[in-house]
C-alpha cells in the first residue's frame, strides 16, 4: 500500500488528511494518508526511514521553507518562491530522491481568477511567510501590482500603521496570508483600517476554517466581496496528487 502524508506542526485541524482519506475511499485507491507532526524539522529524515512506502507528502506551517535543506531537487517555480508545500519521493531500488514543488501558487491563481472575474486591482499582501511568497509570485505572473504589509516596515514591506485611507483606496485587493482568524482563535483578524473598505474592495483570506473569518465579516460589512481559502486548498491538493503520481 502506498503511503502519503503531511508534514507540519501542529496538525490538529489539518485539511489534508480528511481530504485525501475521503478521496482514497471514494475513488477506491489502496493508499493511506498520515499526519507527520514534528516539533523539530531535524527529525524529518527519520520519517523517510520509518515509511519506505511513502510516495509524497504535503508541507505546511512552519516548514515550507525549512524543509528545502533536505531536498535533492526543486522545481524552478518553487525555488523562485522560496517555499515548498509538496514533495515527491522518487524511489529507485533502495535509493530515493526528494523533489520539492509549490502548488499553493496553482491553487491561489486559479481560485483568484474566478473571484476577480476579470478585475485587476492593485493588491496588499498581509504577512510575509511561505504562502505570501506564493501569492506574490502569482501576482507577478498575473501582472498585478502588489505591496507586502507586515508588523514592521522594511525596504520590502510597509507596516500596518502605514495603512492610511489613501493606501486602502489605492489597493482594492487585500489578501490575508497570516494565520489570524484561524479556528480556534477565530475572534482575531489582521489589524487593518476596515472603516476605509468599500464595495469596490476584494478580500481574500487563505484561511478556510472558519468558512467566514472575522477579516471577511468586517469586509462584508463594508460591502466588500470576500473569498476564503477552501477552493485554493482543493485545487492545490489535486495538483499534489498529480505530482505524486507523475
Amino acid at each position: 500500500m502506498d503511503t502519503f502524508g503531511i508534514l507540519g506542526f501542529p496538525l490538529g485541524h489539518s485539511f489534508s488528511k480528511k481530504f485525501f482519506t475521503d478521496k482514497f475511499t471514494k475513488e477506491n485507491i489502496d493508499a493511506s494518508f498520515l499526519n507527520f507532526e514534528l516539533s523539530n524539522i531535524q527529525d524529518f529524515p527519520a520519517i523517510l526511514e520509518q515509511h519506505p512506502d511513502l510516495k509524497g507528502f504535503c508541507v505546511t506551517i512552519p516548514y515550507k521553507q525549512d524543509v528545502i535543506q533536505f531536498l535533492d531537487d526543486i522545481d524552478p517555480l518553487a525555488e523562485r518562491i522560496g517555499a515548498v508545500n509538496s514533495i515527491q519521493i522518487i524511489r529507485e531500488n533502495e535509493q530515493f530522491k526528494l523533489v520539492g514543488y509549490n502548488t499553493d501558487i496553482h491553487g491561489f491563481t486559479e481560485s483568484l481568477r474566478i473571484f476577480l472575474d476579470g478585475a485587476k486591482p492593485k493588491a496588499l499582501i498581509l504577512g510575509t511567510g511561505g504562502v505570501s511568497k506564493a501569492v506574490a509570485t502569482a501576482f507577478e505572473e498575473m501582472d498585478i501590482e502588489y505591496q507586502f504589509v507586515s508588523r514592521t516596515a522594511s525596504d520590502k514591506c510597509i507596516s500596518y500603521e502605514m495603512l492610511s485611507s489613501v493606501v486602502i483606496s489605492n489597493y482594492h485587493l487585500i489578501v490575508n496570508c497570516t494565520p489570524l482568524g484561524t479556528f480556534p482563535k477565530d475572534d482575531t483578524c489582521p489589524d487593518i483600517p476596515y472603516e476605509y473598505l468599500t464595495k469596490d474592495h476584494f478580500l481574500y483570506d487563505v484561511v478556510y476554517n472558519p468558512a467566514e473569518t472575522l477579516f471577511m465579516k468586517k469586509g462584508a460589512e463594508k460591502g466588500a466581496k470576500t473569498h476564503n481559502g477552501l477552493k485554493m486548498l482543493h485545487l492545490q491538493a489535486e495538483r499534489n496528487w498529480e505530482i505524486w503520481n507523475s
